[in-house]
């Protein structure tokens, strides 16, 4: 394990002085949340933001994990078919693992954070590997009117991925930059729209605005936070029907889901990151109990966790996040839905799903 460790290590060293040269970044420091070549989030780490140790933490994860971070048996899911879903109902959502979410919305569908390779890794041979296979591969997938990007991390941006869909997307819609690997991975710029926060567009009357998150960015050891990350407000106005929908990309907890509340809100369904989290590292992500003030902040109508249920990417059991949301939810009587891999989420009435990870 140490051996393959260290050769990982040294070809990920080798990989990022070569892509320090091969992956440009537009300027961006025109933008507020950019300063000298580098983006920030609204606060400054306080104390107890950060772990001691960066080392330790990354010692903790490759050499003490403990029991149960991975399932003993594959993880359960409901295969999808291309039948299926072109016969699926207006604002149907399936989750398709971890944060790679497909919704039918103004009878077109669009995809989050697309992830369907075997790791979430620049490596194939290490990394986090799948709990499960995708619930519908990409050839069987509908045309994709738009891909919606929170960040640039390997577990939400997959260049793999990228490339196979790129000829079923009409749009690739992205915070700062983030758009700039699409491009140098050879998505057409006509395709590529990038925004600031608290920016957005309207894609067929679909409204879409980015806004903010707390995290952070980077793909190798040369770019970190050269490219911006942030969280999606998604509205689907017709006559008295407004459909309001958030996707938190990564974040930890702070004062802007309040912001984006006042401003957005109230939301009928959000979709926040629980999953990854620790008690060392709450600067970048959110534990259960954030994850539920999250969605009372943002004044959402049901919750759908996500960022969970796929990789191992934390020293929590890999079912904990289900559990946890679940029990300080229900302390605050809201509704959260908890759907299987693949299993068909009705949007305007959600339902709670089984406790299919305790199977």
């Amino acid at each position: 394990m140490r051996w393959l460790l260290f050769i990982t290590l040294i070809t990920f060293i080798a990989w990022s002085v070569t892509a320090m040269f091969r992956n440009p970044i537009n300027d961006y420091s025109a933008s507020p949340q950019s300063r000298e070549g580098r983006f920030h989030n609204l606060r400054a780490p306080g104390p107890g933001d950060l772990p001691e140790s960066t080392l330790r933490v990354w010692w903790e994860v490759f050499f003490n994990k403990p029991a149960g971070t991975i399932p003993t048996s594959p993880a359960p899911i409901r295969h999808l078919t291309r039948t299926e879903l072109d016969a699926a109902p207006d604002r149907s959502l399936y989750r398709l693992g971890h944060s790679t979410v497909l919704m039918k919305l103004r009878g077109q569908w669009w995809l989050t954070d697309s992830v369907f390779s075997e790791r979430a890794s620049p490596m194939q041979f290490f990394g986090p590997k799948r709990f499960h296979a995708p619930p519908i591969s990409i050839d069987e997938l509908p045309p994709i009117r738009a891909v919606i990007l929170s960040h640039d991390h390997f577990d939400h941006l997959d260049q793999a991925t990228i490339k196979a869909l790129d000829s079923k997307v009409g749009v690739f819609l992205t915070p700062l930059g983030v758009g700039d690997r699409l491009a140098d991975w050879g998505v057409a710029r006509s395709k590529i729209q990038q925004f600031d926060w608290w920016q957005g567009t309207e894609v067929d009357g679909l409204h879409l605005t980015v806004t903010p998150a707390q995290h952070f960015s980077g793909r190798s050891f040369t770019d970190g936070n050269r490219t911006l990350w942030a969280s999606w407000v998604i509205q689907d106005k017709n006559g008295d029907d407004d459909f309001r929908l958030f996707f938190s990309g990564d974040t930890g907890y702070f004062d802007g889901f309040a912001k984006i509340g006042e401003r957005f809100g109230p939301f009928d369904l959000t979709l926040i990151e629980t999953g990854a989290y620790d008690k060392q590292w709450p600067y970048v992500h959110l534990l259960p109990q954030e994850t539920v003030q999250a969605h009372r902040d943002l004044r959402g109508r049901w919750l759908l966790p996500i960022h969970n249920g796929t990789f191992d990417l934390a020293l929590h059991t890999w079912d904990d996040p289900f559990d946890q949301v679940l029990r300080f939810a229900t302390e605050h009587g809201m509704q959260v839905s908890t759907p299987m891999m693949g299993e068909r989420v009705d949007m305007n009435m959600p339902q709670e799903g089984s406790r299919w990870w305790r199977q």
